[in-house]
């Protein structure tokens, strides 16, 4: 086990390298410059062509090191890399990981009530179908669990606020933020009430699709284990059925899901995109979508870094689950 976490953590040094290059070109392959959209930004879009703006230019991308060569910004981007420094954001000149402190945050809140209502209600689904194949239920929860699978999540998104949020009919659930205004001079519980009510509607959003898609892979997986021999020998030994499927049958169908938890960790300090925009919600997806946008290289490569590392970590921990789940699989 040891000389397998060591050769695996020496791979991370190289993929992140890998993962850090491709990152520097496509970022440099994009149209735009830095210098240009935040004179732009300063001018409200109407920057006249002169001598003096092209001065200017040239000292704002002076100032940001990007008239540098692209190797030397290149080792510049992977020493920040390898020292955690990602300095200021282009935009605003604010400390990069200050903007994501006050972003992650919410984005975890959100994503851990997520992915925890997607196991919570999936697996135990999965498992009552896989024991009642065929049967009127079993197909019922199919044919519901592929329809939410299929649902785009920003449609869902607009027709929840048009049906909940006071669009044409109900107007039971907040939606724009995650709290109402004045709520931090309310008392813990209510605020806590507050925070949890605004996050209804895009938990929902987030949750549906994965909630379908578990549901169905824990099935399937279990089918395929229940018609092992084993578990016909223990069947046969006079076992329960619960003993059976919960001893001998689920660890072994629990490998595929394990492969989940590798895209986990990302997935939770990653956040939707679409989802808190929709919703105007201040997280990680709004901030990388707004970083992309105005050019901002280091917020881009602060998350860019932050991701590969917890999806190498998810990697890894789930190599190990595999092993501990699983005797017969050799690390090696």
């Amino acid at each position: 086990m040891k000389a397998y976490l060591l050769k695996r953590l020496l791979q991370i040094v190289p993929t992140l390298l890998g993962i850090t290059f491709i990152t520097f070109l496509i970022i440099q392959l994009a149209p735009g410059n830095p210098a240009v959209l935040k004179l732009q930004m300063a001018a409200q879009g109407e920057m006249a062509e002169s001598a003096y703006t092209e001065q200017i230019i040239e000292d704002t991308k002076r100032l940001y090191g990007l008239d540098k060569p692209l190797p030397v910004q290149y080792l510049l981007w992977v020493k920040r890399v390898f020292t955690f420094d990602f300095g200021s954001s282009y935009k605003d000149h604010r400390d990069v990981w200050e903007k994501i402190a006050e972003r992650l945050p919410i984005t975890i809140q959100i994503n851990v009530i997520s992915i925890f209502l997607v196991y919570l209600i999936s697996i135990p689904f999965g498992i009552y179908s896989a024991t009642h194949p065929e049967t009127f239920a079993d197909r019922l929860f199919t044919l519901l669990f592929f329809f939410l699978y299929s649902l785009p999540s920003f449609w869902t998104a607009v027709l929840l606020i048009m049906f909940f949020g006071g669009g044409d009919f109900w107007d039971v659930f907040p939606v724009y933020g995650i709290s109402s205004v004045g709520a931090e001079t309310w008392p813990s519980w209510q605020r806590l009430a507050d925070r949890l009510w605004h996050l209804v509607l895009p938990v929902t959003c987030l949750t549906y699709g994965g909630l379908a898609y578990l549901s169905r892979l824990t099935r399937a997986e279990l089918l395929e284990v229940i018609r092992e021999d084993y578990v016909r020998t223990a069947r046969a030994k006079g076992l329960s059925e619960r003993v059976v499927i919960f001893k001998h049958a689920f660890r072994n169908a629990l490998l595929p899901i394990v492969t989940l938890l590798a895209f986990l960790l990302p997935a939770m300090f990653g956040g939707s995109v679409i989802i808190e925009s929709i919703f105007s919600i201040p997280g990680m997806g709004q901030l990388g979508f707004e970083a992309v946008l105005s050019r901002d290289y280091p917020v881009i490569m602060a998350i860019t870094t932050l991701s590969a590392l917890l999806t190498l970590a998810g990697l890894l921990i789930s190599d190990i689950l595999y092993a501990v789940l699983d005797p017969r699989i050799q690390l090696r």
